[in-house]
């Protein structure tokens, strides 16, 4: 029986999950947006009939890289989703539905194709049950049919991930349980030809080995079953380190032996093999393994993969206090120890022991020599002399040597042993730069999964499962470390009249957090500031500005912002800090404290005169805001009030924009800090100075995010220019996403304000904004009076860009009242007004409406070029939507003059481009991009692709306000 007849009636929605994510309505495929809002739908198509809160889906999608708004851009993609499923005709709303501050898929009569490879999967072990094993083998090749490919391919973030690796496990067991009936059924050469296809895809899987060497067997192979087996051990000891596991081995030796009954086969003859003895012992310094090890697989992996043949071998384990770098190690150690035969050493350098020196190299000379049998006490203290005969002890040895709490890389190479193959383990804060690796880990929180798995075994499952949220949140305020999760575990297992949400009450308090995390001698406290005090006098004061960064992650120029230092002299500190492991770099030229460090370095700066927090709080701020300037469309001489910022840390408008791109998610941050700080002034200047950037990359959540934060705090700014600017900016934001009766109320307020503040400049703004709103409302004669009125303010003040502006979007409210040789006049005068500001995004605007008024008159020769220059210069200037909407027109205009497949290929280029920043781009934009796509399609003979664009702008529906 196929699939497909399993099917009494054909559902009207059907998605798939064994695979890349797919959707159907009936037969018709669904276009499911970018891979991130794809990986949302799926954590919550796998989760049926299930609440999942934003937290969660924003963990579960974006992982340790969310985005600069947080758990608000759930919300967005939500309403994304519920559009592409719109398309469907089915109740979008209903089908994912809004509870309890998250959100639910509500399953109903849809079809999900991993609800019914279950249903198969049941079918197949009943059929066994009644001892129907044909039926059964039937039912499990139906099971695995549903599989069309690796399942949720290229879906980004730890929820898809971790559904990958439980369906492609699901996957294999399924063959695994098909493969036994079969050979119970006799179908030896099936389940050879089928495992012998899978297994180059799972080299190292010794379940479906032991199944190919019974069929093998069965089939009277009983060679290439055991080749298998021995093909199999040399890959998991060149590629792994280690032996095959007891089941392996049992078939192993029932093959040798034959078996059948162990096997499940008929009878065959076999030898029998001698058992080995077992290996000689040799010394073992070892401590005591930790009980549990969560994570860190990959880390293993690695560390105990065979190292090169030759020359002794070093690795080395670095990374932030308390990660657990010790408990890695002596779990690789144990793991590989059986590969040197002629012992395992080790020794502690106390390189970050409180109330302890770092151990000499001398001493950890005689104690190692000692341990290889050297009599020291005819050796003097001269190092040289110690290491000469530590290398001529070790020369003809197969050593493991592990040295943990490394103070630096001097301290480590008089300990290298000679001996050929032998290997050294060390771990360490700092990154040992100066000593010659093979292979580096650099050890970091764990995963949240591995946190909270942690978590639950120290505390114990039941208790875990009561408060699985507290357990999520327990796992985030330990910032994921081992070491603060075990005291956090300890804490609990100890008193036990304490509930999980009361430790999380009180760790919640930042200021008492480090000093919760304490257990008799461990304190994730004392672990940095052992490392904090060992910090020469200038990195420390770099550590302590960390601690008021307004941003996460911060580069070299804004640390050096903070201190008044070089660019140059701050980079050389966060590095030698990455070299401590008390900073992170997530990537080239950007820096991160973990949470808990940067709680450790919030307290140590707190410590400082309040005028040193102030400078340097001040200095941040001062960065952000002159980004901000640089940015505009404006430029710096386009804020009329506003503090002296000094000499330009930026070298051009391009370069402030990629410092602000670099940090991105950061920017509503940025406003916020100043906020908590008190910095009604920054707060204010830096949202308004912002505006510009923003809405260049329709990026208008973020835009009207940081604009509300500030607005509170106008009344205490002592610039009152901001009380109307804040509400011109808001009025832009809004009416970038078409919500025309929100923007006309902010830009008449801000109107009303300006008046009677005497404020022409700020006038003329708002009266910009109420005729560009007019105009786009369809009101065009009140466009033409506002309009009017802002030109006549703008020639007063003797603004170029003022004017431009003016001037170019009254020729726009002209052109809609017919009046096509006054708008281009008007076109013309406010090109030159632009080009005098140089000022090119404005260039940009003009010659799109001159494209557009010659593209309405039938005009596409004279539409195209301006189109063209004006999609270059958007291009130039970083605005995804003017770039998207002269694309698409430049694309009508081409179809104007016949070129069809060209202007095919602009509309999809403009297609692309809006889609790539969605979440907040115009719904009006999108959907004039899909109407000039359908008529390109309708022009190709393409209807059906005409009708899918036409259905999907309908689709998009009127936004709210317009």
């Amino acid at each position: 029986m196929t699939i497909a007849h399993s099917l009494d009636t054909e559902p009207r929605l059907r998605f798939s999950v064994l695979g890349p994510l797919r959707a159907w309505h009936g037969d018709q495929p669904l276009d499911l947006g970018p891979i991130r809002q794809q990986a949302l739908l799926a954590a919550l198509v796998l989760r049926p009939d299930m609440t999942v809160s934003r937290d969660e889906l924003l963990d579960g999608v974006w992982g340790l890289e969310p985005p600069g708004t947080g758990a608000k851009v759930v919300p967005v993609y939500v309403h994304r989703l519920r559009r592409c499923l719109q398309a469907a005709e089915c109740a979008a709303d209903e089908l994912i539905g809004r509870s309890r501050g998250g959100y639910r898929f509500v399953s109903g009569d849809v079809w999900i194709d991993a609800d019914r490879l279950e249903e198969v999967v049941a079918e197949a072990g009943a059929a066994e049950r009644s001892g129907d094993l044909p039926t059964a083998v039937d039912r499990y090749s139906d099971a695995l049919e549903l599989f069309q490919g690796e399942p949720l391919a290229g879906l980004p973030g730890p929820f898809a991930e971790g559904q990958r690796l439980r369906l492609a496990e699901r996957r294999i067991v399924l063959l695994q349980e098909k493969v036994d009936r079969q050979l119970r059924l006799g179908r030896h050469a099936d389940a050879v030809g089928e495992l012998s296809a899978l297994l180059p895809a799972y080299p190292h899987s010794e379940p479906l080995a032991a199944l190919l060497m019974r069929a093998l067997y069965a089939c009277g192979r009983r060679a290439d079953a055991l080749a298998v087996y021995t093909q199999l051990r040399r890959r998991l000891i060149d590629d792994l380190g280690v032996e095959p596991g007891d089941e392996l081995r049992r078939v192993h030796q029932d093959v040798l032996r034959g078996n059948d009954s162990g096997l499940g086969v008929g009878a065959l003859p076999t030898p029998v093999t001698p058992v080995p003895a077992p290996p000689a012992r040799v010394r073992d310094e070892l401590p005591a393994d930790v009980a549990e090890l969560v994570g860190r697989a990959a880390e293993l992996a690695l560390l105990t993969a065979p190292a090169d043949a030759g020359a002794p071998a070093v690795d080395a384990v670095d990374g932030v206090p308390g990660s657990g770098k010790t408990a890695l190690a002596v779990r690789v150690a144990r793991l590989v120890r059986d590969r040197y035969p002629d012992g395992c050493l080790y020794v502690d350098l106390h390189g970050h022991t409180e109330g302890r020196e770092a151990l000499p190299p001398q001493r950890a000379l005689r104690r190692l020599l000692r341990s290889v049998g050297v009599d020291v006490n005819n050796l003097t203290d001269d190092l040289d002399e110690l290491a000469a005969s530590w290398r001529a002890a070790t020369a003809s040895r197969r050593l493991l040597l592990v040295l943990d709490d490394v103070a630096g890389a001097e301290q480590v190479r008089p300990l290298l042993p000679a001996g050929t193959g032998s290997r050294v383990l060390t771990t360490s804060r700092r990154r040992l730069a100066g000593l010659d690796v093979g292979r580096r880990v650099s050890l970091g929180p764990l995963a949240p999964g591995e946190a909270e798995t942690l978590l639950t075994r120290i505390v114990g499952q039941e208790r875990a499962e009561q408060e699985r949220d507290a357990v999520r949140e327990l796992a985030r305020l330990c910032g994921r470390l081992p070491l603060a999760l075990r005291i956090a575990g300890a804490r609990l297992q100890n008193r036990p009249m304490w509930t999980l949400d009361y430790l999380v009450t009180r760790l919640a308090d930042g200021e008492r957090r480090l000093g919760e995390l304490t257990a008799e001698d461990r304190s994730v406290e004392g672990a940095f500031r052992l490392s904090y005090e060992q910090l020469p006098s200038p990195e420390r004061r770099a550590f302590r500005a960390l601690g008021l960064s307004p941003t996460p992650t911060l580069d070299g120029r804004t640390l050096a912002a903070m201190l008044g230092w070089t660019a140059r002299d701050a980079e050389l500190a966060l590095e030698r800090l990455v070299d401590t492991s008390l900073v992170q770099q997530p990537s080239a030229g950007r820096y991160r404290l973990h949470d808990l460090v940067a709680v450790y370095a919030r307290r140590l700066a707190g410590q400082d005169p309040a005028q040193v927090v102030a400078g340097t709080r001040a200095g941040a701020l001062r960065l952000y805001l002159a980004a901000g300037h640089h940015a505009s469309d404006w430029g710096p001489a386009g804020f009329p009030t506003g503090p002296d910022l000094g000499p330009a840390p930026f070298e051009g408008w391009q370069d402030a924009v990629a410092w602000l791109d670099a940090g991105a998610g950061d920017l509503a941050d940025v406003v916020a800090y100043a906020v908590e700080a008190g910095e009604a002034d920054y707060a204010c200047w830096i949202a308004d100075g912002l505006v510009h950037y923003f809405t260049r990359q329709g990026r208008h959540h973020e835009c009207r995010a940081a604009l509300e934060l500030a607005l509170p705090l106008v009344s205490q700014a002592s610039d009152q220019r901001m009380v109307s600017s804040l509400r011109i900016g808001l009025g832009i934001a809004y009416g970038m996403q078409d919500r025309y009766e929100q923007s006309r109320a902010w830009f008449s307020d801000a109107l009303e304000i300006s008046r009677r503040a005497g404020d022409p400049r700020e006038q003329a703004r708002a009266l910009n904004g109420l005729g560009v709103v007019a105009r786009l409302s369809g009101r065009h004669p009140e466009s033409v009076a506002h309009l009017t009125r802002m030109r006549e303010l703008a020639l007063r003040l003797d603004d170029d860009c003022l004017a431009g502006m003016a001037v170019s979007d009254l020729g726009a409210a002209l052109h809609c009242l017919g009046r096509h040789d006054e708008a281009l006049e008007c076109f013309a005068q406010s090109m030159r007004y632009a080009e005098k500001a140089e000022n090119p995004r404005l260039i940009a605007k003009i010659l799109r409406f001159t494209g557009a008024l010659h593209l309405g008159l039938a005009r596409p020769a004279e539409a195209a070029p301006a189109f063209r220059q004006a999609a270059e210069l958007a291009a130039q200037v970083g605005d995804p939507p003017l770039h998207a909407s002269c694309l698409t027109r430049w694309g009508s205009a081409e179809l104007g003059l016949g070129a069809v497949a060209g202007a095919l290929d602009l509309h999809h280029r403009a297609l692309a481009t809006v889609t790539a920043v969605a979440a907040q781009t115009s719904v009006e934009l999108e959907r004039e991009i899909r109407r000039r796509l359908g008529e390109a399609y309708v022009a190709a003979g393409r209807t059906s692709n005409a009708w899918t664009e036409f259905h999907r702008a309908l689709a998009l529906g009127r936004t709210p306000g317009h």
